[in-house]
């Protein structure tokens, strides 16, 4: 039997997008040839991977897990929204929550070398569901929260199964209170965040380049106006504006707290809790939100595909 070192698995690897046992296996059953390896993977179907690594993934799934007072969300891309529907994507995204909850990484490189509960790592099991389902897959970006003592709540919105859908929300509230309290307060906060879509809990959390851009804003639509007016209206609209788009601030969107801020509803629920509540931190991931995505005109395709150049 041919000696299979790591480097040639690693280049194997990379010249076909497949899985490391996949490649090892390739590797021993011809033994040791790469270029043999390569056709003995495309026979087998999984050499996929590496064709489709170019295309564009802005559908797929976010997907979230908690456990206490630690979550995390994740966000699993995918080409088409209907491989979201594919039970195989949707065990793969939901793993790969457990995995980042269990092990606390969430740079997306990192990640794959992260042992995958099936076996391997992250990085095969994406390869792999690459090669079987036949589009290109990546694991786009994962947050985590956590508080020492209290609760970490979630909401998923548009769900299509527990944990899996296109907008997740994780709320991380720090007390000593009664958990369930707490557990109803996170998630009624976090729906709040899937609907309002705060940039930053307050003001002090916000780009700086976001606030002068908006300061610009405002002082170009009252030119002409004296200074210390000027700067007062300035001072004005910025008040306005993070009533729209810091988190302490908005009013909530919920009938029960109505004209009530979120500040107000977590003051307010220190006495159901038995204890004082402090919103820790909070993170919404909305699926592809900032990815660019590609314009497809069908004709060309079905006539390159047609053609033979598809």
């Amino acid at each position: 039997m041919a000696n299979i070192t790591a480097a040639m698995v690693k280049d194997l690897r990379e010249k076909t997008g497949a899985g490391m046992m996949d490649c090892k296996n390739a590797l021993n059953e011809t033994q040791g040839d790469i270029e043999a390896a390569v056709d003995w993977l495309r026979k087998k179907g999984l050499s996929k991977a590496a064709k489709k690594s170019g295309r564009v993934a802005a559908e797929g799934l976010v997907a979230l897990a908690t456990d206490g007072t630690k979550g995390v969300v994740v966000e699993v891309n995918s080409e088409t929204d209907f491989v979201a529907r594919n039970d195989d994507f949707q065990k793969l995204a939901a793993n790969i929550a457990k995995v980042v909850l269990t092990s606390g990484t969430t740079d997306p490189e990192a990640l794959k070398s992260a042992s995958y509960p099936e076996g391997g790592n992250v990085g095969d099991a994406v390869a792999n569901a690459i090669a079987t389902i036949g589009e290109n897959m990546t694991v786009r970006r994962a947050a985590s929260l956590s508080v020492s003592a209290g609760v970490v709540g979630s909401y998923v919105h548009n769900a299509i199964t527990s944990g899996l859908g296109k907008i997740g929300v994780i709320v991380a509230l720090e007390s000593n209170g009664q958990a369930d309290a707490l557990s109803s307060l996170a998630r009624l906060i976090a729906l709040h965040i899937a609907a309002a879509a705060p940039l930053a809990m307050d003001a002090s959390g916000l780009d700086p380049a976001v606030l002068e851009r908006e300061k610009n804003v405002l002082r170009e639509k009252n030119l002409g106006k004296p200074e210390n007016v000027l700067e007062k209206i300035v001072e004005s609209g910025l008040k306005s504006y993070y009533k729209e788009v810091c988190l302490l601030d908005q009013p909530s969107i919920h009938a029960e707290h109505q004209n009530k801020t979120i500040a107000q509803v977590i003051k307010e629920a220190d006495k159901a809790a038995g204890a004082p509540v402090n919103l820790k931190g909070f993170v919404r991931f909305a699926l592809g939100e900032g990815i660019e995505k590609q314009e497809s005109d069908f004709a060309a395709e079905v006539a390159a595909a047609v053609s033979g150049q598809a």
